[in-house]
């Protein structure tokens, strides 16, 4: 490494968001840059350690410290190569990933500093972008085709790995532009559309064929391709079938989410069809990142107020003995739109959706006994209610509860499949290292 002392001398330093009354008045990205010359010291903060604990915990088995190394010595298209070697979208993950690496740094582990390895991601595959670096590949094609069913992380993954290897390859999708849950599920102050947007272009210049709006039944695949993939996702959200679950203004929370990101990006819909939190008070039921994502659009749209419930205890919020490295760490975790302006609360059963004249008016919950954390956590224990119960007033109830598994049936030996289908929800991340996966399986499938 350049300055392999950095650290001892260094603080970690992020570049935060912008203020809040700034920008919950539009959808503009929240979080902010830092200077090339904060950036290259920030880069100087990773130590080359012996075992590097953030490349075994990455997914994608990014080489962080090689190109860390990289850009504090400021050769950033050396750090951009470094950093594409591993993974396909950089400038997706280098937004939106929970950065399991950085839960797994040593800086981390020690000190509670642990190398701001996200946002140098993203300023190195922006930097690339800004200066050149990227341009479009040629590949030599080899005569076989391939389609794949879902234009999400998973399927963009496959069809840019097996294209760099000369494979013709198709893209359908159902929705009426590429991206899947990158577009339609997560909001654009987090992810900016223009960012797929740019991406979309360099594969379809790099060959890519998009057929988009085309429901594709998967007993009957579209002939004329030597090998498939289904990329198609975990697309059942969990419901929370308890009485008045038919009230009007209760929707899960992807159709909040969807609507919204096609309203910014055009499109329009009828009244009866809209779903704002104008004006309402909003209960979001669900404590993990797509409530925080459903906290964040009802505040730029208007909410009286904000509430979101969890049914497990409350975290600890810096360290968890439950979850002791290297498990995830299960801590209370504070995003961007909880800082600007929501109630949260934990242990809360939902019990029963109240209403007048068929309309939501509030939800009965229940205050759960909270048994010993690693109980919950490790064991799962089954919490039994005790008898306090409330209800929280609310015009509009957002279900952000997950997504269910696929049930997985037998395929022919030339389809395949990748992503959430094939091992349910999870992350981005790893829906890209499915794909990466389940292209090099194509391909020896395919080369035998």
């Amino acid at each position: 490494m350049g300055d392999s002392k950095a650290f001892l001398t260094i603080p970690r330093y992020e570049a935060g968001y912008r203020p809040v009354l700034e920008r919950i008045t539009d959808y503009s990205q929240v979080e902010q840059t830092l200077n090339t010359h904060d950036r290259k010291q920030q880069a100087s903060r990773c130590m080359d350690c012996g075992v590097p604990f953030c490349h075994w915990a990455c997914p994608v088995g990014n080489k962080q410290p090689e190109w860390q190394d990289a850009l504090y010595r400021g050769k950033w298209q050396e750090a951009y190569r470094i950093l594409a070697s591993t993974c396909d979208f950089p400038e997706f993950t280098g937004r939106i990933c929970p950065a399991p690496c950085e839960k797994s740094c040593v800086l981390n582990l020690s000190c509670d500093e642990p190398v701001t390895i996200r946002e140098n991601e993203a300023a190195i595959v922006e930097a690339a972008f800004r200066e050149g670096y990227i341009t479009p590949a040629n590949p030599v094609r080899n005569g076989r085709s391939v389609a794949i069913i879902g234009a999400g992380p998973a399927g963009l993954t496959v069809a840019n790995q097996l294209n760099l290897k000369g494979y013709s390859v198709t893209v359908f999708d159902k929705a009426e532009a590429p991206g899947g849950l990158l577009r339609f599920g997560i909001p654009n102050f987090k992810l900016d559309k223009t960012v797929i947007d740019r991406r979309i272009r360099l594969l379809e210049q790099e060959g890519i064929r998009f057929v988009m709006q085309t429901t594709i039944d998967t007993q009957q695949l579209p002939h004329g391709f030597d090998a498939y993939c289904l990329c198609t996702g975990a697309e059942i959200p969990r419901d929370l079938p308890i009485p008045g679950r038919e009230l009007k203004g209760i929707h899960f929370a992807l159709d909040l989410l969807a609507q919204q990101n096609r309203v910014l990006a055009g499109q329009s819909f009828g009244e009866d069809e809209r779903i704002t939190a104008k004006g309402k008070r909003v209960l979001v039921i669900g404590g993990g990142d797509t409530g925080s994502d459903c906290i964040g659009t009802s505040i730029r749209q208007g909410a009286i107020s904000v509430t979101q419930i969890e049914i497990m205890p409350e975290p600890p919020t810096h360290h968890n003995p439950a979850t002791p490295w290297p498990q995830w760490p299960l801590i209370r975790k504070t995003t961007s739109s909880h800082e600007e302006g929501c109630t949260r609360r934990w242990s809360l059963a939902s019990k029963e959706f109240i209403g007048k004249e068929g309309h939501i008016t509030g939800v009965v919950v229940e205050k759960q006994a909270e048994a010993p954390i690693v109980e919950q956590v490790l064991a799962r224990t089954k919490q039994q209610p005790v008898a306090t119960t409330e209800v929280i007033e609310a015009d509009l109830v957002l279900l952000a509860m997950g997504y269910l598994k696929p049930e997985l049936s037998e395929l022919p030996a030339h389809v395949f499949r990748a992503g959430d289908v094939a091992t349910g929800p999870s992350l981005v991340v790893r829906a890209m290292m499915e794909g990466r996966r389940v292209a090099a399986s194509i391909n020896a499938f395919l080369t035998k």
